[in-house]
Parts: structure tokens; C-alpha cells; sequence
């Protein structure tokens, strides 16, 4: 009953709300979204349209694919563009600050070495987070899959999208899927759309825009030159994580090679506490893009602590920001016209494909390994789709059966 009186008080799509509530909702998603950006996606579709009603599946589908074309974290950028929609600039500061904050500081604690409690509790628990992160997404392909891929048409279009990125592995195979999937809604999907343009909502102008992509730019080819003739170490570190978080698309595990090869080489980290960071980074919640704060703060050269885990941070995440703020504006004009509102119904039945291929690896592939974690990932699905248990609720029972499972075996 809880949850009804939640839904029923929910804001209607395009009312503007506080930073204030803005911030809370995003702090207890940074809270509790464990299982990867894939798992994210779900955790928000769930609190901002199902819960909430913030946005319907259709805006809520663009805006991903939208996150998807560009690169950097996904569901960070997602975030953004939801924070930018319910309160302008401050409210996208405000969903990433909220989102992020948690993993960050439980990053930076263990890079000052406070890791004794998560050797004493074993990793049963962390596995249990894995499990429920398949629930997630099953529960999110469920319901977008009931409103973006009604007929047969769309759903096909989704299957296809879903083999192609299971065979093309890259982020090149899930764009292609994407922009498949553009081509076939322009071409063959003009019928089956809705007319019914709804609107983001996005309060920003033009002008801020293209401010905010020209410097988007500037940083991105001006950083390496300023960081050769400077050579400073502060400008060398924040050249580096500007550009990885420039030129990764799809974000997550994608940045990590990439992180590696600016930060190991020249010998800021070590390999071995690279890697020990990368496995902390598996058991916190929130966007994999903050293992930044962990290489900051363990860095060998000065700046380093605090002080160089909030320089990294700062600078892996500033491109999603400016190009959030760059590109949302232009993206929900271009959804007015016709024939694009055309395009994105089959790029809306992708996004189902995509999530439907994540739900099989690195999903599921990572987290079931027997009856008792198929058992545990069915019974988490019917706490989220038909008992309506809030997330945070069924990611902590998860945990605890994984825990228990752990200390039975």
C-alpha cells in the first residue's frame, strides 16, 4: 500500500522539482544500485518512471539511447540528463553528485586501506549483489519490452539488436545496433508510432549548448598540448582522466583498459594496486567511473589523497556533463519531427535489445552459477515485479541470502 500512495502522489512528466528532492532521490539509487551501468538503467527506469513518473518509457528509452551514441559512463549521463530535466543545471549537478558521492568516498576509504571488514564478511554477500542485479534487469527488459515492443515489427527489432551485440562485443557493436535500429524505424516503422511528441522539458538554451560542446572540445585537444608544455603533474593527471572519460563509449568495465595504460606505464599506480582497486570496485554501488577517486587517492606522485581523488573524479566525469548539457537540448527538438519520431521507435526497440543481450552476459553469465543463485534471482523478480518491494529493500535481502548461502555451503 506504501508503494500505491508513492505512485499516486508521484509528480506529473513535466513538473519541475527541487534540487533538494532531486538529490535525495539520486542518493539513495548511489546507495543501492550495485551490478553495473546495465543494472542502473533498470534501478532508474524503476524509481523515475514506474515509481516516480518523472518521464514515460518513450523519453525515458531516447534519453538512453542518446547516452548510448555518446561516449562516457551511460548511466551516469542518464542521471544528468534526468537531474537536467526536473531542475536545470543545479538538478544535474545535484543527480550526479548524489549518485556518485557514495561509491567515491567508499573507494577512497579503501584506498587508505579500510578493507578488514570486507575480508571478515567474505564475499557471499557480493555475490548476492550480483545475483539481484539479474533480477534488475530482467525486471527492466520486462516492462520496456511491454511498452516499446508491442508487436511483432519491434520485437524483431530488438532480437536482432540483442544477437548483434552478442556477436559484435564491443561498444562499436551496440551503436551499429542502435543506429540499425534508426534506419529500420525510418524506413519500414513510420505507421506503428505514436504521434504524441512528449517533451523532456529541457529548460537550457541553445547558446548554453554550444558553449557547453565548444568547451567540451577545447579541453579535449587543448589538455594534451597545455599538459606537454606545462608538465605539471596535476595538468598531466587531469588530461588523463579527461580523455578517458572522452573516448570511451559504453563506460564501465570499457574505461578500465584505458585507465590502466595512462596510469600504470608511466608508474603513478602500481599494477597490483591498480588491480586490487579494480576488485573493490566491484562491491560498491553506483557508477564504475568513480575507481577515478581510488586511482587518485593511491597515486605515487603528488597531488594524491583527497586532494587527487577529487581532481580525477572531477575530470573523468566533466565530458558527460558538458555533453549532456551540449547535446539534450538539440536531441529533444530533433524528436518534433516526424520521420525521427519514426527513427526512434526502432532505436527505442534496440535499447530493449541491448538490455535483453546485457541480461545474458555479463549478467547473468557472472552471477548464476547453480540452483540456489537461480532460485535467489527468481525470487528477487517476484519481490520487484509483483510484490513492488522497493529496490534498496531487495538488494539488502539479496545480499543477506547470498551471505547465508555462502556460510551454509
Amino acid at each position: 500500500m506504501v508503494h500505491n500512495a508513492e505512485a499516486g502522489a508521484a509528480a506529473a512528466p513535466g513538473r519541475r522539482e527541487s534540487v533538494l528532492v532531486v538529490f535525495a532521490a539520486f542518493l539513495k539509487l548511489g546507495l543501492t544500485s550495485f551490478g553495473g551501468p546495465i543494472a542502473h538503467l533498470g534501478y532508474f527506469r524503476d524509481e523515475f518512471v514506474v515509481r516516480k513518473k518523472w518521464m514515460d518509457d518513450r523519453v525515458y528509452a531516447d534519453l538512453v539511447a542518446l547516452c548510448q551514441f555518446t561516449p562516457g559512463p551511460a548511466s551516469s549521463k542518464v542521471g544528468i540528463g534526468i537531474g537536467l530535466a526536473k531542475a536545470g543545471l543545479p538538478g544535474a549537478l545535484a543527480a550526479w553528485l548524489a549518485f556518485t558521492l557514495p561509491s567515491a568516498l567508499a573507494l577512497l576509504l579503501f584506498a587508505y586501506g579500510v578493507e578488514t571488514l570486507a575480508d571478515d564478511l567474505g564475499v557471499g554477500w557480493l555475490h548476492g549483489l550480483k545475483v539481484v542485479a539479474v533480477a534488475v534487469v530482467a525486471q527492466a527488459v520486462w516492462g520496456m519490452a511491454k511498452n516499446l515492443c508491442p508487436d511483432a515489427r519491434r520485437f524483431t527489432i530488438s532480437v536482432a539488436a540483442a544477437i548483434t551485440t552478442m556477436v559484435w562485443t564491443t561498444s562499436a557493436g551496440q551503436v551499429a545496433a542502435i543506429a540499425l535500429g534508426g534506419i529500420v524505424g525510418w524506413a519500414f516503422l513510420g505507421a506503428s508510432r505514436d504521434e504524441t511528441h512528449v517533451d523532456m522539458s529541457i529548460s537550457l538554451g541553445r547558446r548554453t549548448a554550444v558553449l557547453s560542446l565548444t568547451l567540451f572540445f577545447v579541453l579535449l585537444l587543448g589538455l594534451p598540448a597545455a599538459a606537454a608544455f606545462y608538465s605539471t603533474q596535476s595538468l598531466s593527471m587531469f588530461d588523463s582522466f579527461y580523455r578517458a572519460g572522452s573516448l570511451v563509449f559504453g563506460g564501465g568495465h570499457v574505461v578500465l583498459p584505458l585507465l590502466q595504460s595512462e596510469v600504470v606505464p608511466p608508474g603513478w599506480v602500481s599494477n597490483d594496486t591498480f588491480l586490487a582497486g579494480y576488485g573493490a570496485a566491484q562491491a560498491v554501488p553506483g557508477p564504475l567511473f568513480t575507481f577515478a577517486a581510488y586511482l587518485g587517492a593511491v597515486m605515487g606522485p603528488e597531488p594524491n589523497g583527497w586532494q587527487g581523488a577529487l581532481l580525477c573524479l572531477v575530470a573523468i566525469f566533466l565530458p558527460s556533463f558538458l555533453l549532456v548539457i551540449g547535446v539534450l537540448p538539440f536531441w529533444d527538438d530533433l524528436r518534433r519531427f516526424q520521420a525521427i519520431r519514426a527513427a526512434l521507435t526502432g532505436v527505442n526497440a534496440a535499447v530493449v535489445g541491448l538490455l535483453i543481450a546485457a541480461l545474458y552476459h555479463p549478467v547473468w553469465t557472472s552471477a548464476i552459477k547453480g540452483p540456489a543463485d537461480f532460485g535467489l534471482a527468481l525470487a528477487a523478480f517476484a519481490l520487484l515485479v509483483f510484490w513492488k518491494l522497493p529496490p534498496w529493500l531487495v538488494v539488502l535481502l539479496s545480499a543477506l541470502c547470498g551471505w547465508a548461502i555462502e556460510r551454509m555451503g
